[in-house]
């Protein structure tokens, strides 16, 4: 799935395919450019899954609380070995630091936003 952001091995795959794409643009051509627009789509989806991060406020908040109740449901029944309480709010620090804040930045790299003028 192209969301699954805990499988190594799937990342290595990801970030080797991208590398291949976007590093070495010497050669620019329709094949290149159909290449760089087929690997865009994996970390636009993974965008998409991660959007409510990076909307307003109170989106965020209201997503984050019912991703919370369905962990903390899922340790109350025992389906999930940790309290989800616990390190929640550093899970989430974590989580745009080494996940949502490299993504937009590697969109951003390859220009599927266009040109953006901040």
């Amino acid at each position: 799935m192209a969301t699954d952001i805990v499988d190594k091995e799937l990342q290595a795959l990801r970030k080797n395919r991208w590398e291949t794409a976007f590093t070495n643009t010497v050669v620019r051509d329709e094949s290149s450019d159909d290449c760089k627009a087929t690997i865009v789509i994996g970390p636009l989806i993974q965008a998409l899954d991660v959007a409510h991060t990076m909307q307003h406020w109170h989106i965020y908040k209201s997503w984050n609380e019912k991703f919370f109740m369905e962990c903390y449901g899922a340790y109350q029944a025992g389906r999930a070995d940790s309290d989800p309480s616990a390190n929640w709010y550093k899970g989430e620090l974590g989580f745009f630091d080494f996940y949502v804040i490299p993504l937009a930045k590697k969109l951003e790299s390859c220009g599927v936003w266009g040109d953006v003028v901040a």
